[in-house]
Formats: C-alpha cells, structure tokens, sequence
C-alpha cells in the first residue's frame, strides 16, 4: 500500500516537472531569451572564418558607416617645413665717441627711432669755447696773410726798381708763407672741433626699436669705459628682419635650384592666424658636420611689427608647385606595421591599401604611389574598419562638401 503511494507521487512529481518546463520554453519564446545556443551553434568555426566583409554583405545591418572623399589631382606646393628664429638684420650699440656729461635724453626707452634722429646730447660748452677762440685766431691768421701779400708786392715792386734788396723780398715772400700756413692750421682745428662738436649730438644710425637706456641725464661717460654705462643703449632694426633657420643637406641642391630659378617664398608662421612672408636671403657656405644641416635665411618685411627678435616661429620654405598631385586628407593616412596606409572604397566594400606619402602639408597628404585619381578614400570611421569590411557612405558632420555619393556596387 505505501510502496503504491509513493510510485503514485512520483508519477505526478514528473508530470508537474514536464508541464512546468514546457511553460517555461514558451515564456522564454515570448521574452527572447534562450537564444543564446543557437546563437552559439550560429558562431561556428566555419562561420567565424569568413571574411568581415563577406559577413557584411550577409548582414547589411553591419556595415560600418564611414565618411569618404575622392582623390583629387591638382597642382600643390613643394613646401618643407622647419623651425627658426627671428634675428635683426641690425642691432647697434650706441656708445658715447667722446668724454662728457649727459645734458639729455630725447627717447624713450622702447620708442620706434628713425635713423638720424637725436637720441643722446652730450656737454658741448667747452667745445664750443674751443671753437670761439679758433674762429677768431682764423679771423687774426686771415688778416696777416693780407698783410703779408700786400708786403711782397711792395718789396717785389722796390726790388725792380732796384730800390729794395734780394733779401726784403724773400724776407716777405717766406712771411707770406708762414701766415697762409698758422691760417691752414687753425682752419684744420676749427674744423676738428666741429667734428667733435657733432659727437655731442648722438644720432640713431639706424632705424628701429630702441631698448633699455642704460644712462640718464648728468651721467659721465667716457670712450672705451667698459661699465654698463658704456652702452647707452641698443637698437635692433625691426623693419625689415631676418628669420634663421636649418634645412637638411638633402634638400639643399632642390633649395639652391629653386633660389636660382627665381625668389624662393618663405613664409614665418607665429599662429594659424599670425602669418608673415618673404623671401629667401641667402645660405650659408658650409654644412654642419655635426648635424648635416645648412643654415639659411629669409628676409620678411614685419613693418606691422609681427616678428620680434630672439622669437621662435614655424617656417615654411615653397621650392615650387607639383602638377597633377594626387592629394587626401591628412587624416585618411594611418601607419602600421608595413608603413602608411588607407582605405579605399570599392564596391561598397573597404580596400587596405599601403601607400608612399610623399609629405603632408597644410592638413594635406601627398601620395606619391598605392592610389589613383577619382578613387573614394576613407577619412572618417577607418578606425573600426578592416580589410574586406562593409561599409555604408554617410555625409560629414562638419563639411557636407567633402563626402562623395556611394560609389555604385559592381
């Protein structure tokens, strides 16, 4: 009786169980879960070994969506960069050329000066003490030598009349000399003072920025002092300035080719905004064994005052303009393991190519092998890309004009 009871439970324990379990695969269907093994069986070996792309084609849903250009050929600038500093084509120390007192100071410290201009006046009042009593030895000189000729001219007239002897005339004619010669002498002093007198007056050689002024009124200073006073001040020409900088010695033979064919631009770059350009100026006669570099300068007008000395800026040195260069974006190149690379849209599938840039410019990269003209480029999402992978074309978020329409499927 009670072995009958228990065999009676357990065939209802395994009907409850059978029935719960068919309610829970129908509740499971309903809510989508307990897919996952097929899903698993879905995943096999087989499956998993097909190319990305082909899974792509399969799947459209799966396309990546990239933004793409298409290889544009024009003409582009031979430009290499490099870094320089701006340099005055002058600075001039301004030092006293005599010993005197400072009477004044007819700058500013960090004024715009002209060449010419009065910077400095010196003590001139003994100078022109000096010069008072030359003037007047002259005007005593001058009146001898009047004297003198008007003697000789009596005597050479007495002598031919056989009235006056040999030795009055030549006693006049050696006076004569000797008046026109302390005449010529204090003509000579009067004109050395003069000179000194204009080194009391100390003018700008050159035009452009004074700097700090060392020396201010009542300060004594004198020639080839070596004090700090020495040098009143310093003045760098502004407008035009030198930018120097260092180019590689591979690049000089195409440099100097281009510099013989006509002026070679060179353009000083302070910010994207912040721009000033010149001309090449020259380059040196001799590479650096040490860093197989040449220096070079660029002459830049910077009247706006751009460009300051001691100032480092980006240069930009135009050898000329490559016809029919094959241009993308900077940002289509990626590197890898084999060098430069990108991704070409073919058949709405993604192409690896290895590419050969030939330099990268104004957000701009050169290719020189691995792509042709008209081709569709990846330049935005070849970050999720591989080789083979779907894609789908959408338009740039930020330049609509840069996208290209979907190249048709083959």
């Amino acid at each position: 009786m009670r072995i009958g009871r228990l065999a009676a439970f357990a065939t209802v324990a395994i009907v409850i169980c059978g029935v719960a379990y068919n309610y829970r695969g129908q509740i499971a269907q309903q809510l989508g879960i307990g897919t996952t093994a097929k899903a698993a069986e879905s995943a096999s070996p087989a499956a998993q070994a097909q190319p990305q792309g082909r899974r792509g084609r399969a799947n459209p849903a799966g396309a990546v969506p990239v933004v793409v250009t298409t290889v544009a050929k024009k003409p582009m600038p031979v430009v290499v960069d490099a870094v320089g500093t701006v340099q005055s084509i002058a600075s001039v120390q301004i030092k006293p050329r005599m010993d005197s007192q400072i009477m004044k100071v007819n700058v500013e410290e960090g004024a715009l000066v002209k060449e010419g201009d009065v910077l400095f006046e010196l003590d001139s009042r003994t100078l022109r003490a000096q010069l008072g009593q030359i003037e007047a030895q002259i005007r005593k000189d001058q009146a001898q030598v009047v004297q003198a000729k008007r003697d000789l001219q009596r005597y050479e007239e007495l002598f031919a009349k056989n009235a006056g002897t040999q030795v009055q005339r030549d006693n006049a004619s050696t006076a004569l000399k000797a008046a026109e010669a302390q005449l010529e002498a204090d003509e000579a002093a009067k004109a050395s003072v003069q000179t000194q007198l204009t080194f009391t007056e100390i003018r700008a050689p050159v035009s452009g920025r004074i700097g700090s002024i060392a020396s201010k009124v009542g300060t004594v200073v004198r020639v080839g002092d070596n004090t700090a006073t020495s040098i009143l001040a310093t003045i760098n020409q502004i407008d035009p300035i030198y930018v120097s900088f260092a180019i590689p010695q591979v690049i000089l033979p195409d440099l100097r080719a281009a510099m013989a064919a006509g002026p070679v631009k060179v353009t000083a770059i302070v910010s994207d905004q912040k721009k000033q350009s010149g001309e090449m100026a020259f380059i040196e006669n001799n590479v650096d064994p040490n860093t197989g570099t040449v220096t070079a300068k660029a002459r830049i007008g910077n009247a706006n005052e751009l460009l300051w000395p001691g100032q480092f800026v980006k240069v930009e040195i135009t050898l000329g303009v490559e016809q029919d260069a094959m241009s993308v974006p900077a940002a289509a190149v990626q590197l890898g393991p084999n060098g430069p690379y990108l991704y070409v849209v073919k058949d709405g599938l993604a192409e690896l190519r290895n590419v050969a840039v030939k330099r990268t410019q104004s957000g701009e990269s050169v290719i020189g092998k691995g792509i042709e003209g008209g081709e569709h480029v990846v330049i935005d999402g070849q970050l999720r890309l591989a080789n083979g992978a779907n894609v789908s074309i959408k338009p740039a978020t930020n330049d609509p004009a840069t996208a290209s329409a979907p190249p048709p499927r083959g």
